[in-house]
């Protein structure tokens, strides 16, 4: 029977509840045990899917096709488990499910409500699937004093209740703020948030206070008496030079030791931290250094580009080198507000990635067409490729009115919606007007790459597999022109129908994938794009 550990979060929001649940998952897997990572989000959203990047971040998908929240990234990264749909939930999927049940009738004309339909709901997801693991690890999404997470805590409060003592704990994580005029660290945020989660009949096992100083001891020991934990459940969280440095500063602080005597279990032998402590070796003492320009459309919000920064950071792991990440509003180069050379040309190489709608996109066509002509390594993600074809089109293959359908009408559709393809369960149609949400090409899908291509050399294959997020695809019937102008389609689907990778042979670097490779990426296994990419560009700053 797997034991649970229950995340919940006070004070303020924020303060990397998701960054806390991956690396003690990561501390308990260096420890020998298995583990799995699960996220309820409070809001009613079925998922993050139609949600705008600025609102919530990236929307992070698994290859079961569940667009999901972004700590899910996180847990990937730190852990090796590959997410899955059942491992996020929101309030809305709940409820929607209730809903669907009642309409049907299942409920055998009993009166629905909260307690005990909506709890029982929570309770199943948590518990489904765990028979393999032993711990499970679920973060609850806000904090304490939300009106929509109550639903939730009510849940776990049960689960406690129906798991047993020593198969769940609580993990609660405040803030201490430091008072500069008093020249303190205040202790009594952390305790009214503790009273107002035992008010809903959770006592917390574990308390994590972040803080931006030491934690002294005397205010340790007064956060354990009023908040009734031990002392050495009491565990400070200082801001770390890399995320990746989070789980050696929480073992070092006893976080593993505090949960799994919580658990009444002898800790036993220490972690092997082995790998975690050469990934900080190779940030800590790079070789070099890149400049990397990224030409987006949410530059404004670096959460909404999160899994991408973490690969680029991986690339630089894989090549010792430190990644400097300039993020440039493609927006900029449309108004004619920044000069296109003046800003790209510092820049070792170039990155155009994923998103949806035309503002921007004439700044990524220019972006590529200025990494094109000038021999500096390119790479297109997505939307990015999308727009690598259509600069290939317009300016290497004489099609001057080359466009996609997903900024309108066009006689040039170089890029279209994307109506039907081969999943596992069969042929998937899409409709232009239909529901947004969850429609689009999800998840992880195959791809053949030419024997004796760039991307081939690259992944050491020939068959992969990828994850994507996407409605619109190049449109296969410009292969002709797009090839005779230079841009080479090396990776197709299966079948043959759909462009998964271009690239242009003539170029130092330049390779644009219809899929998300950032979502694979993590610190100890890389993605092999993202360190060939890094690995280009460090060639590029040599000559420059």
């Amino acid at each position: 029977m797997a034991r649970f550990i229950f995340i919940t979060g006070g004070v303020v929001s924020s303060l990397g509840k998701g960054l806390m649940a991956a690396s003690l998952a990561a501390l308990l897997q260096a420890r020998g045990y298995r583990v799995r990572i699960r996220k309820f989000d409070p809001y009613l959203n079925v998922d993050p899917g139609t949600m705008s990047p600025y609102q919530h971040g990236e929307v992070y998908v698994t290859d079961d096709g569940a667009e999901t929240d972004l700590d899910l990234g996180h847990y990937e990264r730190f852990t090796g488990v590959p997410g899955r749909q059942s491992d996020n939930v929101t309030s809305g999927r709940i409820y929607q499910t209730i809903i669907q049940k009642e309409r049907r009738g299942d409920y055998l004309g009993a009166t629905v409500q909260v307690i005990p339909h909506v709890t029982d709901a929570i309770k199943e997801f948590a518990r489904n699937e765990t028979d393999d693991v032993d711990f499970v690890l679920c973060e609850i999404g806000g904090t304490v004093g939300d009106i929509e997470s109550l639903p939730f805590m009510e849940a776990i409060r049960q689960l406690r209740n129906d798991l047993g003592r020593n198969n769940s704990v609580f993990v609660h994580v405040t803030l201490v703020p430091y008072i500069a005029a008093a020249g303190e660290l205040k202790t009594k945020p952390t305790q009214h948030s503790v009273r107002d989660l035992t008010s809903l009949g959770i006592q917390p096992d574990v308390l994590v206070c972040r803080c931006e100083r030491p934690l002294p001891e005397s205010e340790r020991a007064k956060i354990a008496l009023f908040c009734n934990v031990p002392k050495e459940a009491v565990i400070p969280a200082l801001d770390a030079s890399s995320i990746y440095g989070v789980p050696l500063q929480y073992h070092a602080e006893g976080l593993d030791n505090a949960v799994l005597s919580a658990f009444g279990m002898d800790a036993g032998a220490a972690p092997e931290l082995g790998r975690w402590d050469d990934i900080m070796d190779r940030l800590g003492n790079p070789e070099g250094e890149v400049t990397i320009g990224v030409v987006g459309k949410y530059v404004g919000l670096a959460d909404a580009y999160k899994s991408l920064n973490e690969a680029l950071v991986h690339g630089g792991i894989a090549n010792r080198v430190k990644v400097n990440v300039r993020w440039i509003d493609a927006e900029l180069f449309e108004k004619g507000e920044a000069d296109i050379a003046a800003q790209l040309e510092p820049m070792h190489a170039i990155l155009v990635p994923g998103g949806f709608g035309e503002r921007g996109s004439e700044g990524k066509i220019a972006s590529v067409k200025f990494a094109r002509e000038r021999g500096v390594p390119f790479f297109g993600i997505c939307l990015g490729m999308q727009m690598a074809c259509i600069e290939g089109a317009r300016n290497t293959a004489g099609i001057a009115d080359a466009s996609t359908t997903e900024f309108g009408p066009t006689e040039e559709p170089v890029v279209g919606l994307i109506t039907e393809w081969m999943t596992a369960e069969g042929l998937q149609k899409r409709e232009e007007g239909g529901d947004l949400g969850g429609t689009m090409r999800l998840g992880a899908y195959p791809a053949k790459l030419t024997g004796n291509s760039h991307v081939a050399s690259i992944y050491g294959a020939t068959d992969i597999s990828e994850r994507h997020r996407h409605r619109y695809e190049v449109n296969v019937h410009y292969r002709d022109p797009l090839e005779k102008g230079g841009l080479v389609f090396s990776g197709m689907s299966p079948d043959g129908t759909l462009p998964e990778i271009v690239e242009r042979p003539d170029h130092p670097w330049f390779v644009g994938v219809q899929f998300h490779p950032e979502l694979k990426s993590k610190p100890f296994d890389p993605h092999p794009l993202f360190a060939s990419f890094i690995e280009a560009a460090l060639k590029q700053s040599r000559l420059v």
